[in-house]
């Protein structure tokens, strides 16, 4: 099925790439967003449908190199399709792909076949029509078998593989067959087998069957906002269930991503939609303060209120959701991302969520700055209120508790409290020992204004201290990503895509991958900012923001 997976890459790809110019906020933004068309021949049980929204035409002028038309060209090569010659004389406004189901016989004893179907609006009927008897012509000269059916008034062309038994059909090339159709003036569709056709075909007919005939479709669908260039709708726990994950708890039904080109950059927005109602967060209408203690070279910050419901909030669940998709697990990915504040925690025996969350009632930024061949390096901001005195009583308690020494250093004129570890080294001096103590440090905290800061070496102290006019809060790309989020929010996780692309890819192995596929766009990546702001009973709504150059 080729020629349907490098379509789909070839327009999904220019739905990104095109919004990469500064002006990419002029397409798409204007009017309000129709739903896809092609909903209508999509299960209500698909795992996921996605929409691009506008014609790939509309795109290229945006661009500032040759990089959509090699993206054209190496995607359609072993196709034998031209898509200026083929495509582009008809096609419209809507680009949509289904998996329409987890298996086209329904029968797991011969192994899973994915159904795949692919529905492309027409604006030149009869162009489009000439497109489709073409392309079998030389699917048929290429030596498939092709076999024309009329189902329900829809002339079908495919080919002819359905006589081979389970076994021989689930362990053939069947993936690279392709069946196709045009349905009336509207839309071309293709699918990998003339059933998933024949069930499209069906979901049209009977619109109970649809997926606009889906609450959770038409609930999501209300929250799309104005102008968006593509969408994907996600049965959550089919998709699941087709990833192989078994959710230990399952918030959400469904989800819905919307693409929004904006002036700096794309704004993904999402709204999930829950199995019951959602629980309120602290929401913020201005940047958080804490945010000036971390430098400009951070690689990554996360920013909110009142850590301890942290586990708890939307934005967690956000992120938990995007992860999760990222990474194919349901490990706690904060964790994983931040790792060096979980080995700090293993180092001093104290429990960043019992012990540290717990007493943060007020703002907090946690960033990381990233180091040459080495692990990098954490800073912690926690705003004072009145659990303070006592939650640093208590760490200090349990630092001693771990055989660390509280000691109380200047750097500069500073005054700051360090965990240390005391050990000494024995010389041989003539006919006598020496001994000398050395400290290594495990963290240090100061207090500077209403702010209590943390960090795990002097070093960094140091960096923060000397950096407060250059800190992240006046970082332009940064101010551009919080001006792009909508407020009030529940905070964000802010990652600089150069300076954290090492930390990502060590724990998210297929982000390599998708810098392959959607090299234009990752070549451009600037920075991603992920936001929650907004819930109403079952619908929790946030997004991230892309930042391009």
């Amino acid at each position: 099925m080729s020629f349907l997976a490098a379509t789909v890459m070839m327009l999904l790809l220019i739905s990104t790439t095109g919004c990469n110019a500064k002006n990419s906020h002029s397409v798409g933004t204007s009017g309000t967003t129709e739903s896809p068309g092609a909903a209508i021949f999509v299960s209500k049980n698909a795992p996921v449908m996605v929409s691009v929204l506008v014609n790939p035409d509309q795109l290229p002028a945006l661009q500032r190199d040759a990089e959509l038309s090699k993206l054209k060209t190496s995607l359609l090569a072993n196709t034998d399709i031209d898509y200026q010659q083929d495509i582009q004389p008809w096609l419209g406004k809507e680009v949509t792909l289904a998996v329409s189901t987890l298996d086209i016989d329904r029968n797991s004893e011969n192994g899973r076949q994915p159904g795949y179907l692919m529905a492309l609006a027409i604006q030149q009927p009869e162009k489009s029509r000439e497109f489709v008897e073409l392309f079998f012509s030389k699917r048929a000269l290429a030596g498939a078998t092709l076999t024309v059916e009329q189902y329900k008034g829809v002339k079908l062309i495919y080919e002819t593989q359905e006589e081979k038994s389970p076994e021989q059909h689930s362990n053939s090339s069947s993936s690279n067959s392709i069946a196709g159709a045009v349905v009336g003036d509207r839309f071309v569709l293709f699918a990998n087998h003339p059933k998933v056709l024949r069930e499209a075909i069906n979901n049209v007919q009977a619109a109970e069957l649809n997926l606009t005939s889906s609450i959770q479709y038409q609930q999501a669908s209300q929250q799309v906002p104005t102008g968006a260039l593509a969408l994907t709708f996600l049965n959550l726990p089919t998709v699941a269930e087709w990833q192989g994950l078994k959710l230990t708890s399952q918030t959400y039904d469904s989800q819905m991503l919307s693409l929004v080109s904006k002036p700096k950059g794309l704004l993904a927005e999402t709204t999930l939609i829950a199995k019951e109602d959602l629980t309120s967060s602290a929401q913020l209408s201005k940047p958080v303060g804490a945010l000036q203690y971390i430098p400009n070279s951070a690689a990554l910050a996360v920013a909110g209120t009142n850590l301890s419901s942290l586990s708890n909030s939307n934005l967690a669940q956000l992120w938990f959701q995007a992860t999760t998709a990222i990474s194919g697990s349901q490990e706690d990915v904060i964790s994983r991302l931040v790792k060096p504040l979980g080995d700090w925690q293993k180092s001093t025996g104290i429990n960043w969520k019992e012990d540290i969350f717990n007493w943060v009632r007020g703002e907090y930024a946690i960033g990381l700055l990233p180091r040459k061949q080495t692990t990098p390096e954490w800073i912690f901001v926690a705003e004072k209120s009145e659990t303070t005195p006592g939650g640093i009583a208590r760490l200090d308690e349990i630092a001693l508790s771990n055989g660390l020494s509280l000691n109380s250093i200047n750097l500069d004129t500073q005054k700051l409290t360090a965990w240390t570890e005391l050990t000494t080294t024995k010389t041989d001096v003539k006919d006598r020992q020496s001994f000398t103590i050395q400290a290594k440090v495990d963290g240090v905290h100061t207090t500077i204004g209403n702010y209590e800061i943390f960090t795990n070496s002097i070093e960094t102290m140091d960096e923060v201290l000397k950096n407060m006019e250059n800190s992240l809060v006046n970082n332009r790309n940064f101010q551009d990503s919080i001006a792009a989020i909508p407020q009030p929010n529940e905070g964000y996780v802010y990652l600089d895509w150069t300076k954290s692309q090492p930390i990502l890819e060590s724990e998210f192995p297929i982000l390599k991958l998708l810098k392959v596929v959607g090299k234009p766009f990752f070549h451009n990546l600037r920075s991603l900012t992920v936001s929650s702001y907004g819930s109403e009973r079952r619908q929790l709504k946030g997004g991230i923001f892309f930042t391009t150059e």
